[in-house]
């Protein structure tokens, strides 16, 4: 099923310039001048009644398909991939590649901290300033253990339905590829039945992709539109030394570490491979979940860059969960700024460890926005910082949020894009493409 992209594409640039244009507007004329800022009667009605509700449909739109998309594909996957061992090699690959790109982000974070040191800049009026805004967090030190071990419990789901409606994306995987290794156990008939059922069940999903693409333009520019007009650019020069250092980070981590890894493991030009992805991106941007995005990227995965559905559909749900690349920069960036903000000096050791709990955090944080908040309190708790200091970074979160997705999800399809390169070596095909080229795609202007 080939549908064209570019579509989608040129109307969500569209959206997302219309919303931040309106949404400044809107800051500047519909917010009071009075500390703290709120908005007028006028402002809080449009969002309330028009634009949040518009945003939160068009995610909605996405996040249905998630669930069925993510077990029916990985279901698939495993499959196709073939038996447990050659699954547990391409498996063992696909999460040392996650974890060795997570701590490649993680490190650029740290060195960029210790370099330009954000936190001392940090006014103590600001401070006050910001706590009287926003408040403390609720997370408490005395919840950490708790919430962790409840967590690592439920990966493992007592009931898959559960999980489904909770949309507990951790346990929905392991039980998939249980379920996936298990359908490889009985008889070919109908374990072949049962996959042509899946295939049908995820093309009907992204034909529904299909519809949500056609509205996204109106609901990329409601979200973005919500953000600007609420924060605005004022809270940017507050916290300006933090903001830029996080996104120097996952820009590095973008354009310098994926293009290696474009052309040395994947074997493609960075350049077709960015310009074949740009509705991912704005997808990614706009919605700041990567569970929302998971249909966009399985689409254009198959449809732009020529990855196999098996591959796409093995490695991209497993990333959208356990691959966050611009998570794990952005908790160990935000870690060791609070550290300087709250004049607590951290060891070289617990250094390296806010580095190895932001990387192993970063896979179980919820694709959803603002889903590393709760475990990012649980880093702060362990290397003694109070979890409270998150309310200065929850002004700046959202923007944050949007541009660390876009790096994860893009992350995702770097990781496609070497398995498959796996998978096609190994299968003894002779016509690997050159640098230059994707194969199987339609070429597209």
């Amino acid at each position: 099923m080939k549908k064209d992209l570019s579509v989608p594409h040129r109307g969500i640039v569209l959206g997302l310039m219309i919303g931040i244009l309106l949404g400044a507007v809107a800051n500047v004329w519909g917010m009071e001048s009075a500390a703290p800022r709120q908005p007028k009667p006028w402002l809080s009605q449009l969002l309330r009644y028009v634009t949040e509700p518009i945003g939160r449909l068009f995610l909605n739109l996405l996040l249905m398909t998630v669930v069925p998309l993510v077990f029916t594909s990985l279901v698939i996957g495993v499959c196709r991939l073939g038996g447990l061992e050659r699954l547990g090699q391409l498996g063992a690959r696909t999460m040392a590649y996650f974890l060795l790109t997570s701590s490649v982000a993680g490190g650029i974070g740290l060195l960029l901290v210790f370099l330009f040191q954000p936190g001392r800049a940090m006014d103590e009026a600001v401070v006050i300033q910001m706590q009287s805004t926003y408040g403390k967090h609720d997370q408490k030190p005395g919840d950490v253990d708790e919430l962790g071990i409840q967590y690592l419990v439920r990966i493992v789901p007592r009931n898959p339905l559960q999980a489904a409606v909770e949309m507990n994306m951790l346990a929905i995987i392991v039980f998939a590829l249980l379920f996936g290794l298990g359908l490889q156990g009985i008889d070919a008939q109908l374990r072949e039945s049962l996959i042509t059922t899946f295939e049908a069940i995820s093309e009907v999903m992204v034909a529904m992709i299909g519809f949500a693409l056609r509205v996204a333009p109106l609901g990329v520019c409601s979200l973005i539109f919500s953000v600007v007009a609420q924060f605005g650019f004022g809270l940017l020069a507050a916290l300006g030394k933090y903001v830029l250092v996080v996104l120097l980070g996952l820009g590095l981590q973008m354009f310098m570490v994926f293009p290696l890894l474009i052309y040395l493991l994947g074997q493609r030009s960075p350049g077709e491979f960015f310009r074949r992805t740009r509705v991912v991106f704005l997808t990614a941007f706009s919605t700041s979940s990567s569970n929302a995005t998971l249909p966009t990227s399985l689409r254009t995965a198959q449809e732009e860059l020529g990855i196999s559905s098996s591959v796409a559909g093995f490695v991209l749900p497993l990333g959208a969960t356990m691959n966050m690349n611009g998570t794990a920069l952005f908790e160990g960036v935000t870690v060791l700024f609070l550290a300087q903000v709250a004049g607590i000096e951290l060891t070289l050791s617990q250094q390296l460890l806010v580095l190895v709990l932001s990387v192993m955090t970063a896979v179980g944080a919820a694709g959803v926005p603002g889903g590393s908040i709760p475990l990012l309190a649980m880093v702060l708790a362990t290397v003694h910082v109070p979890p409270e200091y998150l309310f200065l970074i929850l002004g700046v979160d959202r923007l944050l949020d949007m541009c660390r997705t876009t790096v994860n999800v893009v992350g995702d399809l770097v990781a496609a894009l070497y398995i498959q390169r796996i998978v096609t070596k190994d299968s003894g095909s002779n016509t690997t493409p050159s640098v230059s080229a994707f194969p199987g795609v339609d070429d597209r202007s």
